[in-house]
């Protein structure tokens, strides 16, 4: 989960990302165990540690993100005038099935989501849609 906001007082700021965290926990802890509901043999979904990094974007506990090191140019050249990668992540895939990468996606609030597909062991990415579906992108074996 993740929140931000930001108000000329400092703890008026935190009281409303506080609430924005609480509605989020709320929302996920319902989905969660309307999913329990329907399904008798649901496995509960571990909890994500989620990284103090600006992107926000959460890991599994322990994982890092690398940070650039100062002096190094960064990664893909330095050529100004081109798009370059400025930021490079590294993080473990968990083994899930697509309905629980979904969850994900919506709980993280990213457009796309990466993570192993347990029934094939293959690596996906679910993303949300323009028309508010999701779309899901596997890889062809040749």
């Amino acid at each position: 989960m993740r929140a931000r906001e930001s108000s000329p007082d400092m703890y008026a700021s935190i009281d409303l990302v506080t609430e924005k965290l609480q509605r989020q926990a709320k929302k996920y802890h319902d989905k969660v165990k309307h999913k329990a509901l329907r399904h008798t043999t649901a496995k509960a979904i571990p909890p994500l540690a989620v990284t103090a990094d600006e992107g926000g974007v959460p890991s599994e506990a322990g994982d890092e993100a690398q940070p650039p090191v100062a002096g190094e140019p960064a990664v893909g050249g330095n050529n100004h005038d081109e798009p370059r990668v400025v930021k490079s992540k590294q993080f473990a895939l968990k083994p899930m099935s697509i309905d629980e990468a979904t969850l994900q996606l919506d709980l993280i609030g990213h457009s796309f989501f990466v993570f192993t597909n347990a029934e094939t062991n293959d690596t996906n990415v679910v993303y949300r849609r323009n028309d508010g579906h999701f779309g899901l992108i596997e890889p062809v074996r040749q």
